[in-house]
C-alpha cells in the first residue's frame, strides 16, 4: 500500500509532443500563363520538392474573380510542376470536370444521353481526352444516336486541329466549343443540351494565346512595278 501511494506521489513525466505544423513552410501557387498567373491559394510542406506532383482545383469563377456563378459547375485541374526562385509554385492545367449535380440535372427522365469519349490532338501536337455529354428532349433511336455519335466526334476532331492547346482550352472552358457542337448536330436532331463534362490534357498546354499581328498600315501610294524611279532636277531637294 505503501509503495502505492509513493508512486501516486511522483510527478508525472511530461511529453513533449512535436507540433508537425510549426515545421512546415507556406508556399502560394500560380496559375500558368493561360490563366495569367492568378494566384490559385498556398500549401504547407516540409521540403520545397513534397510539392511537385500536387494537384488542386479551382472554379472557374474563383480563377477570373468574376461575380457571376453562372460558371460555377466548371471546377479546373491543376498540378504543381516546378518551384521558382521567388518563393512560387508554378502549376499547370491538366484538365477539368463539370460538377456531379450538374450534368445530373442535365438527364432528366424520358430524355436520351449520349455518353462519348474520345482523343483529339491539336495544331500544336496536344493530345486531350475529351468526354462529351449530350441530351435530347426525348428517346432517340439506336440509329440516330449512333449518327450523333460520328458527327460529335467529327466536329472535336476537325476543331482540335485547327487551333493550338490554349485556343482549344479556351473555347472548352468558356463553353464556345460547346456551342459549336450543338451547331454542328443540328441538322440531324436539335440536341436539349451538349457539354464537354471531362477532359485531360494528356501533354502541356502552351501558356499564351497567340495574337493576330497588327495590319501593316499603308505610308503612301506605291509605284506601280517596272515604273522607272523619278528623276531630280538640278538643285531640287528629294524632300520637294
Amino acid at each position: 500500500m505503501a509503495d502505492k501511494e509513493t508512486a501516486a506521489k511522483k510527478p508525472a513525466i511530461a511529453r513533449t509532443v512535436k507540433d508537425k505544423w510549426r515545421s512546415k513552410h507556406w508556399f502560394k501557387i500560380r496559375a500558368p500563363g493561360l490563366f495569367q498567373h492568378v494566384d490559385l491559394g498556398e500549401t504547407a510542406a516540409n521540403e520545397p520538392e513534397q510539392l511537385v506532383g500536387r494537384t488542386l482545383e479551382a472554379t472557374l469563377p474563383e480563377l477570373s474573380g468574376a461575380v457571376d456563378t453562372g460558371k460555377a459547375h466548371v471546377k479546373l485541374r491543376f498540378r504543381i510542376e516546378r518551384l521558382t526562385g521567388d518563393g512560387y509554385a508554378e502549376a499547370r492545367f491538366i484538365g477539368h470536370d463539370l460538377t456531379s449535380d450538374y450534368v445530373r440535372r442535365l438527364a432528366r427522365r424520358k430524355r436520351s444521353k449520349i455518353d462519348l469519349s474520345l482523343r483529339v490532338t491539336t495544331k500544336d501536337g496536344v493530345d486531350i481526352v475529351l468526354k462529351p455529354v449530350a441530351v435530347g428532349e426525348q428517346r432517340l433511336q439506336t440509329r440516330l444516336r449512333a449518327e450523333l455519335r460520328h458527327r460529335i466526334v467529327s466536329v472535336l476532331t476537325e476543331e482540335a486541329k485547327l487551333r493550338t492547346s490554349a485556343e482549344f482550352v479556351q473555347q472548352m472552358i468558356q463553353g464556345e466549343l460547346s456551342k459549336l457542337l450543338a451547331h454542328g448536330v443540328k441538322s440531324l436532331y436539335p440536341l436539349k443540351k451538349i457539354e464537354i463534362r471531362r477532359s485531360v490534357v494528356l501533354g502541356v498546354v502552351s501558356d499564351e494565346i497567340p495574337t493576330a499581328p497588327p495590319e501593316p498600315v499603308a505610308e503612301g501610294p506605291v509605284a506601280p512595278e517596272g515604273s522607272p524611279a523619278p528623276t531630280l532636277e538640278a538643285g531640287e531637294s528629294p524632300a520637294a
